[in-house]
């Protein structure tokens, strides 16, 4: 049961709180088969990201238990790294059984609700960069971390270094719409989030990813660029760690949008005082 739920029952006096112990013990985790998984179905409660379900290495059957059970208990699953195969199999079982289904642009990433997800108006958009067209897969993680933690998202793929004309329009119409964080995905040498947080006075999310040959491969030189830069502002996450990208961005976003609701809820509390004031 949803915290907020059970918050509800008890100030109506519905439960009590030996009640409330005992639901919130049952559901902080899920249990699947005998030794196959433990969910953490209160993470997004305690921590405000939803767990995610890392599909490599897995069974489709291990999968699909753990999927639906995760949907049972949260109302929403997503899934990162699908192999192809198990990611078409997968989301096309989810869609007959009636749920909302979106699968990445170019990726494996899917993202299951039980319903339509909307995205909370008062949280600031993220703007998500990617250096080119290999990298999407990984800004998609990204997006659709973001996500399901209620943040939308701006995005601007296929802009790397070289064709840097290609980034300055991007970034305007990103700018325009106020976004707290951007997350910026590149292979290859890894050098777009360097130059982007040189550019803007938000925080920047930069994410290497496995594209890349020669000696940097697998991600290493974009990795070690990344961390190597010069300029101020730029946090880096592991090698194709698009999840880590998108849940740290919203983090910030929504952080950002309580202390914004908290100053308007001060200015308003203190509005009387100034109206005194000013009439003395």
């Amino acid at each position: 049961m949803d915290l907020g739920q059970l918050l509800k029952k008890y100030s109506n006096g519905e439960i009590g709180i030996n009640e409330i112990r005992r639901e919130i013990s049952i559901e902080n985790i899920g249990y699947i088969g005998e030794n196959i998984a433990r969910l953490d179905v209160q993470r997004e409660t305690r921590r405000g990201c939803p767990e995610v379900i890392l599909a490599l290495d897995k069974q489709y059957n291990d999968l699909y238990e753990i999927t639906l059970k995760t949907l049972e208990k949260t109302g929403i699953a997503l899934i990162s790294k699908a192999p192809y195969e198990v990611y078409a199999r997968l989301s096309s079982q989810l869609k007959l059984e009636g749920y909302v289904v979106e699968t990445a642009a170019r990726g494996t990433t899917i993202l299951v609700s039980a319903q339509e997800l909307t995205f909370n108006e008062r949280i600031p958009q993220i703007g998500i960069i990617c250096a080119g067209t290999s990298d999407i897969p990984i800004a998609e993680e990204a997006r659709m971390m973001a996500k399901a933690m209620g943040c939308a998202s701006n995005m601007h793929y296929d802009i790397g270094i070289a064709g840097m004309h290609r980034l300055l329009p991007a970034l305007k119409g990103m700018l325009e719409k106020k976004v707290e964080a951007v997350v910026v995905v590149a292979g290859m040498e890894g050098a777009l989030p360097s130059v982007l947080s040189a550019l803007v006075d938000v925080p920047v999310i930069g994410v290497p990813t496995s594209v890349g040959y020669g000696m940097g491969s697998g991600g290493i030189g974009a990795l070690t660029s990344m961390l190597q830069t010069c300029t101020f502002g730029l946090a880096v996450v592991n090698i194709d760690n698009g999840i880590g990208a998108g849940a740290f961005a919203a983090l910030i976003c929504k952080r950002m949008s309580l202390r914004h609701h908290r100053n308007n809820d001060l200015v308003r509390t203190h509005a009387p005082t100034r109206r005194r004031l000013k009439r003395l």
